[in-house]
């Protein structure tokens, strides 16, 4: 079982707003709800591709209810500790008819309290019992010190359970000394015409303790590991149809590297999976939770075309070329899903971790 832990789990709220406005009222929609954070977003990715997954952290008050309701009707079982305070919500206002004009409007996340992060602290102490990794994701609430997630890249390694942590800032400067498996970050693109330097970002989480890290800038993924680096970008040479060209959904791109983490893939293969999960072939739902996108449908015909855009370089090998077949989702109801073997992704055996 794969553990995706969401510290400041978020409510959306979408509206579609009516005809123009009447003694100034405007009429909007009754609101559509849909549980948010990244990794709330990874437990669906990992979900919809057949994966056993359970997602857990903090959630509370009326907005945490639906945010626990919401994952249930996506098969998503979860494990969150409950809180006092109400999780934050995001507002999105849309007029059908306007192309990109939506208005969004975020709230603060709530405070944590001592006596509430204790009680997560045991939870998630007996959730790794059972898990097989566990993922880390996002900002922290009010109230938790910045060091949350060192505590529990700690509390993992202890029992042997893999970390895969994806945060940044102040979370991440904490947590990267306590030696998490694999780390995923972003890098910023800098100053107009000027390359960000995404191996050096790389070589210092190596140097301070990441065991790999994933560095994503723009539409690339830049991978530094002790053994060697690699580079995954989209490429338009040799298909017949058009590239994707903006940046990868976060949270698809961390779901997308984490089964490779589990099964010992080369990372061309980890890299060519995630990214072309993360590009489209997750769905449009991984980047856009506020809006009327299908339910937690994967789109596998982009996902088989976009591996074939893939191109992954190394510094020693040059370039990888796809030379597996495609992994599947699970049929919906089947008790077993395909996954790739440990040795070869060319092989499907019906096997969990």
């Amino acid at each position: 079982m794969i553990v995706t832990i969401t510290l400041n789990a978020a409510l959306h709220v979408a509206y579609t707003t009516g005809e123009a406005a009447i003694e100034g009222i405007t009429p909007i929609s009754r609101p559509a709800y849909r549980a948010g954070g990244r990794g709330v977003t990874v437990a669906r990715v990992l979900r919809a591709f057949g994966h056993d997954v359970l997602a857990a952290g903090l959630a509370g008050g009326a907005s945490g209810e639906l945010i626990i309701q919401d994952l249930a009707k996506s098969g998503v079982p979860t494990a969150f500790t409950l809180i006092r305070g109400e999780s934050r919500r995001f507002f999105r206002f849309a007029d059908p008819d306007l192309v990109n004009t939506a208005l969004r409007f975020s709230e603060p996340g709530p405070y944590i309290t001592t006596e509430e992060l204790g009680r997560f602290a045991a939870d998630y102490r007996r959730l790794m019992a059972g898990a097989a990794a566990v993922v880390l994701c996002g900002s922290l609430p009010d109230g938790l010190p910045a060091d949350t997630y060192g505590s529990l890249v700690t509390y993992a390694a202890e029992v042997g359970v893999p970390v895969i942590l994806d945060a940044g800032g102040e979370e991440l400067k904490h947590a990267i000394g306590h030696r998490p498996d694999l780390v995923v970050a972003e890098s910023s693109t800098g100053e107009p015409g000027e390359a960000p330097d995404t191996r050096a970002l790389g070589a210092d989480l190596i140097r301070l303790g990441a065991g790999a890290a994933a560095v994503a800038v723009g539409a690339q993924v830049h991978v530094v590991t002790a053994d060697g680096e690699w580079t995954a970008r989209l490429e338009d040479a040799g298909v017949d149809w058009p590239v994707p060209s903006g940046p990868p959904a976060r949270g698809a791109l961390v779901a997308g590297l984490v089964p490779g983490q589990l099964l010992g893939w080369s990372w061309p293969d980890r890299l060519r999976h995630a990214l072309a999960l993360a590009t489209g072939g997750a769905g449009s739902w991984t980047s856009a939770p506020g809006g009327p996108e299908e339910r937690d449908r994967v789109d596998l015909a982009a996902y088989e075309r976009l591996l074939d855009a893939v191109r992954v370089t190394g510094p020693a090998r040059g370039v990888f070329r796809l030379s597996c077949s495609t992994w599947m989702p699970a049929t919906p109801g089947s008790p077993t899903s395909p996954a790739f073997s440990r040795r070869s992704p060319s092989r499907r055996p019906s096997t969990g971790y």
